[in-house]
């Protein structure tokens, strides 16, 4: 039986460590292993809450559903949320523990690597195989003495590490050279091996690379994974969301049967497809923006982030517009009415959605001496709603009903959003219950996220907005979006099989990095 770890850390953020760990998990699986992920420490603004309550990074869910398993605390035991440039909330084994700056950080280091080998070791006995993914690069040679991520946490448990490289950025053989020979000798004796990942061209052109980075390092490249357009799946950080933009849905390396997913919705009368306009603002501190890859999956929705003074007419213009959550919400406030956004907001007729930190900012008034500090603020009062921040933290999966049609969500938020008037108000007022918040007109606010990932909700939503918008839209129905997410795990899943050497992988998994590696001047600081 197969038994091991594995550690897959990269040259930088986003060159592809969730992808290949969800990809290793799924191809794993397939083959009746009992595998898990494992992410040390992870910084990132995209949280799920897992059945027990506790708060994890969504990469780490997604890798958890690649494996087949429920996400669990292990998985991800130190999650990282920034406030600021400075600060971030320190989330341990689900549960926020402190609100510290980088230097403050440090004094936590010794407890927090104790949490995270304690579930490494939890993991490691209820499981075969534990496939860990690092943060950042090992290579960031400044933070290598209190590192409990990447290569800290590869010598506490003697675990091999590949590293990837994404050869789309460019310098990808310099920057897995540069990686290894920046660390010091013990450290070197762990790194087994490489991936190239989101290549595209001809791979005779890169022979002669893979076999002088072979000569210059003494290891082998293990793979080399091509560019696959559409190729999706949860994001961890907004980094990510430089590339996209504009969303068109996601897709499947492989076109899937046309039957499965049915195009655009049609007007009866005139068969024009008609798509449906959404724009997501993407504020600084935006939160579980993955809220909207549900929408982006639709067939005729056109989901685009906008961010800038620029963007206001295309918030003003958009047949929906989403403000999504965010880590800070006052601070955020401020930025929407700084670029001038806000005031596109307030010139909209059409309809707005607010989801957590978004439905907090439609308030009439926010209450902040818990996140921000700023005390009292006014929201932009486009809902009857008064929010107040307090310290505990709502961590949960709700269940309700909107539309006819069940909602399961998840909650993660310090702001308590009461609609001014309570019952009364949304008796006679006007005022609709919207799941846990309200509706105002085209006005839309809930604390759920994972809404739209009800596919019968998100069907009835996106025809009441092609309604009081007068689109010629009609969503398409049998569209799943829980189907959507397997194929895409199941194509990371084949990009492993097809394109990595698997026996490789399964040699460092069961037997551990070999022995002799060499070491490549200048070795590095450790």
């Amino acid at each position: 039986m197969l038994k091991g770890t594995l550690l897959v850390a990269g040259t930088t953020s986003d060159a592809g460590k969730s992808v290949v760990t969800a990809g290793i998990c799924r191809w794993l699986a397939r083959r009746g292993v009992r595998v898990a992920p494992f992410k040390a420490q992870n910084m990132s603004l995209n949280s799920y809450v897992t059945a027990d309550g506790a708060e994890i990074g969504r990469a780490q869910v997604a890798q958890a559903q690649a494996a087949g398993v429920e996400p669990a605390a292990d998985m991800n035991p130190i999650l990282l949320k920034p406030g600021s440039e400075r600060r971030s909330q320190v989330v341990v084994l689900g549960r926020p523990l402190a609100e510290v700056d980088a230097m403050e950080y440090g004094a936590y280091k010794d407890h927090l690597r104790t949490v995270a080998l304690e579930s490494l070791n939890r993991l490691r006995a209820a499981y075969d195989v534990v496939i860990c993914e690092g943060a950042g690069s090992p290579a960031e040679i400044n933070l290598r003495k209190g590192d409990i991520a990447n290569m800290g946490l590869a010598r506490a448990a003697d675990i091999p590490v590949i590293v990837v490289g994404d050869i789309d950025r460019g310098g990808v053989f310099a920057s897995l050279y540069g990686t290894v020979a920046l660390l010091d000798a013990g450290d070197q004796a762990l790194i087994s091996g490489f991936l190239i990942n989101k290549f595209r061209g001809a791979a005779e052109l890169l022979e002669p690379g893979l076999d002088m980075l072979r000569q210059l390092t003494g290891r082998p490249v293990h793979g080399v994974l091509p560019w696959l357009d559409g190729l999706w799946m949860d994001l961890e950080d907004s980094l990510a969301l430089d590339n996209r933009r504009g969303m068109g849905p996601p897709t499947v390396a492989e076109p899937p049967d046309p039957g499965a997913l049915p195009g655009p919705g049609t007007s009866s009368g005139s068969g024009v497809p008609e798509s449906l306009r959404v724009v997501v603002v993407r504020y600084p501190r935006i939160s579980n923006f993955t809220d909207v890859d549900a929408l982006a999956a639709e067939p005729g929705v056109v989901v685009r982030f906008v961010t800038s003074p620029g963007d206001a007419a295309e918030i003003r213009e958009a047949d929906l517009v989403v403000l999504p959550g965010s880590r800070a919400t006052v601070t955020d406030l401020e930025w929407l009415r700084r670029t001038g956004l806000a005031s596109a907001l307030l010139d909209r007729r059409g309809p707005i959605l607010g989801i957590c930190g978004g439905y907090q900012m439609l308030a009439r008034s926010i209450r902040d001496d818990v996140e921000s500090g700023a005390g009292r603020v006014d929201g932009l009062g486009l809902l009857p709603a008064t929010v107040e921040f307090v310290r505990d933290k709502t961590l949960s999966r709700p269940v309700g009903e909107a539309y006819g049609h069940r909602v399961a969500a998840y909650e993660i938020h310090h702001g308590i959003v009461s609609v001014d008037g309570g019952a009364e108000l949304l008796r006679d007022g006007g005022v609709e219950r919207f799941l846990d918040g309200c509706r105002v007109g085209v006005v839309w606010g809930t604390t759920w996220h994972g809404i739209m990932e009800n596919d019968d909700f998100r069907r009835a939503f996106l025809a009441d907005v092609a309604f009081v918008t007068g689109r010629r839209f009609v969503p398409a129905a049998g569209v799943s979006f829980a189907a959507l997410r397997e194929r895409q795990l199941d194509a990371l899943g084949d990009l492993i099989e097809r394109h990595a050497d698997t026996e490789a992988l399964l040699a460092l998994i069961e037997n551990g990095a070999p022995e002799g590696l060499p070491v490549l001047p200048p070795g590095g600081v450790g």
